[in-house]
């Protein structure tokens, strides 16, 4: 077979192979048999290693996952992927209705209601036909690309039925029967359980290597599409655009109705609400959109969200079980948790054997005693809670509990600060609170050490290689490649993490230190403020004090903190080992600008700039970026699609930018 035979074929097997990937994971309905299926795609493997020059991003092979990415790059969205807003009852989608059609000033509106799939928002896009990137929504405006973990999505089509251009958003999410198995399987091999169906979804997305997200078997629905010019002319409504997204090869989820006015809406979701638990992959609520795109347009949006749009999301699930035990949890900052343990019970599609108390006086407040019935939610369908206790169901045999005196990991005495409700343990060699300071160190908002997760640096802990952070600097090759799942593979790769996060910059240094009181924002302030770790830890009480949003607790702790010995000896054992202990991010300006001191708010789309850009850069010139417009407000830079804030801005007289406004003054000298 020479190459033009071997093109021609592998083109007939590539069809072939689309249509049958479509109607098993599309339409439910296949049409050949596994091994039919399989033999056909052994074919195309065979070919495409025998003609290497045949193989492109659209084959059905390469949906098998590539090579492990070393970081995600960011993707900048051709229009934000809002927020919805929300609403808890009838009365809030009522007055959703009332709104739209103040708006609109018409007396009916026709919805289209689609269920509320809880998974990941992404986005994919399409370059004549063929998919060419996918993305995380991210922050709405810029997400994190994933295209290669979304081509192992078989639901989600390589090429499309017609060679149009466009990006799509979408729901991808794991299904219900997919979580049971993958967490049996993990049962099986002694791993932790995975939490949740969206949990499991998200975190196949969000990682470096697209064969685990391969291996997942996740789905994916989509609901919406950013349309090129000529398609615009041809589709007034949502319903329809949904009709045209199936055409093109797309999964839509058959379970949306086009309703002629709330009444409607409300019909769907009690109906829904009924049925949630009888739907192969899990839901939370019903979103609710205006049908007709013009009318759209002309409601237009706020700063977060689609003022045509709502998400109703379902009430909290509640359900009994008995209060078996009560055990402490010791976190970073020493503060001693009680973590109430369940007779294990289904709840929003989870199996629920632990909650949180938050503290003794809810456990005082509450009245509960060990043996209780108590009735439990979910916090936003996320984190299990104790609602109350069912008293009618008491026998006698409930005994109270009784809060320790001494900490259950190390057994120093636990004290009550004036002031505070919580508990804490403040021996500064407690094994806990060792472990949650490192995972907070190599967490993504501090080190961001790729590969060092809780259950690795647990292991490394109780193995004795690590006690504070400044070990993970001396960690070896050898000592790791003894630990039980470790090759060297992943050895290699995160001694790679360990010494890459060295030159991170000074404000993700003094973050994952945890000094108390002192958060991201604290820290990227004092670290542009002093610029050295030398230079802060010198400062003085009034230098700290006169930064403005540097408080004076954060300041007395920070100053309290650097007085420490065992903090002296840890910042010289970690610049000893080459960390830097400089800010490098945007310096800020050393002589006056106009924006000096300005307190500004940014608001609607931005063209050249992302909002974090903007903020960064309005902050080096000494700027406070606020998101409320006020009376302090100095200056409004609005993007497209400015929404209240702008008529707020106005109203109060507040000096408004274009977003070419911005940019010239801050290329201003």
């Amino acid at each position: 077979m020479d190459i033009g035979q071997a093109k021609q074929r592998v083109d007939e097997l590539k069809q072939w192979i689309e249509i049958q990937n479509h109607a098993y994971y599309v339409l439910d309905q296949p049409q050949v048999s596994d091994q039919e299926y399989d033999q056909k795609l052994r074919e195309l493997v065979l070919l495409e290693e025998q003609f290497p020059s045949l193989v492109t991003n659209d084959s059905p092979t390469q949906r098998v996952g590539a090579e492990p990415l070393p970081f995600f790059n960011k993707v900048k969205h051709q229009e934000p992927m809002l927020s919805l807003g929300n609403a808890f009852n009838e009365t809030d989608l009522r007055e959703f209705d009332q709104r739209v059609r103040k708006a609109l000033q018409v007396d009916h509106v026709h919805y289209v209601c689609e269920l509320k799939i809880d998974g990941l928002a992404v986005a994919a896009r399409y370059e004549d036909g063929v998919y060419t990137l996918g993305a995380t929504r991210g922050d709405g405006e810029t997400g994190e690309e994933i295209t290669q973990n979304l081509k192992t999505i078989h639901s989600l089509p390589l090429r499309l039925k017609e060679s149009i251009s466009l990006e799509v958003r979408g729901e991808a999410y794991m299904p219900k029967e997919q979580f049971l198995r993958l967490n049996q399987q993990r049962a099986e091999r002694g791993e932790p359980l995975l939490a949740n169906p969206r949990n499991a979804g998200a975190g196949s997305l969000r990682q470096l290597d697209p064969k685990l997200a391969a291996e997942r078997k996740l789905d994916i629905f989509i609901y919406a599409a950013v349309l090129p010019v000529e398609q615009q002319a041809t589709i007034q409504s949502h319903s329809q655009l949904l009709d045209r997204l199936e055409k093109w090869g797309f999964k839509v989820n058959p379970c949306h109705e086009k309703v002629t006015d709330i009444e409607g809406v409300l019909r769907f979701v009690e109906k829904w609400q009924a049925k949630r638990t009888e739907l192969p992959y899990e839901i939370d609520g019903i979103v609710i959109k205006v049908d007709r795109l013009e009318w759209r347009q002309r409601m237009g949006n706020t700063a977060k969200s689609p003022r045509w749009a709502i998400a109703y999301k379902f009430p909290a699930e509640l359900v009994e079980t008995i209060l078996i035990d009560i055990e402490l949890n010791v976190g970073r900052t020493g503060v001693v948790t009680p973590i109430a343990l369940l007779t294990p019970v289904q709840l929003a599609g989870t199996t629920v054997k632990r909650a949180s108390l938050h503290n003794e006086d809810m456990i005082r407040e509450k009245g509960l005693l060990l043996g209780d019935h108590v009735v439990i939610k979910k916090a936003g369908d996320i984190i299990p809670e104790v609602v109350k206790v069912n008293k009618e169901k008491r026998t006698g045999d409930e005994r109270p509990f009784v809060m320790p005196t001494h900490c259950p990991e190390c057994q120093s005495e636990l004290v009550r600060i004036e002031g505070e409700v919580a508990l804490r343990c403040q021996s500064p060699d407690c094994p806990a609170q060792l472990i949650e300071g490192l995972i907070h160190f190599v967490s993504r908002p501090a080190m961001n050490i790729e590969g060092l997760g809780e259950k690795v640096v647990r292991q490394l802990f109780q193995a004795g290689l690590i006690h504070d952070v400044a070990d993970l600097y001396s960690l070896k090759e050898e000592e790791l490649l003894a630990l039980e799942r470790m090759g060297e593979r992943s050895v290699e790769k995160l001694l790679q993490a360990i010494q890459t996060s060295k030159s991170n910059s000074l404000e993700r240094l003094l973050f994952g230190l945890g000094i108390r009181f002192v958060g991201a924002k604290g820290a990227k302030i004092l670290a542009q403020k002093f610029e050295t770790m030398d230079q802060l830890r010198n400062a003085t009480y009034e230098q700290l004090i006169v930064i403005d949003e540097i408080g004076p607790k954060m300041a007395e702790s920070v100053q309290l903190y650097f007085q420490q010995e065992k903090v002296k000896d840890l910042l010289m054992r970690l610049e000893k080992v080459g960390l830097n202990v400089t800010y490098t991010g945007p310096k800020l300006s050393l002589k006056e600008h106009e924006l000096t001191d300005k307190r500004v708010v940014l608001t609607g789309t931005l063209e050249k700039l992302t909002r974090k850009e903007a903020t960064e850069r309005l902050e080096a010139l000494g700027a406070k970026v606020t998101g409320t417009v006020s009376k302090k407000t100095d200056l409004l830079v609005a993007g497209a699609n400015a929404g209240s804030k702008r008529k707020k801005a106005e109203q109060l007289e507040i000096t408004i930018w274009d977003e070419t406004k911005l940019l010239e003054m801050l290329e201003k000298k």
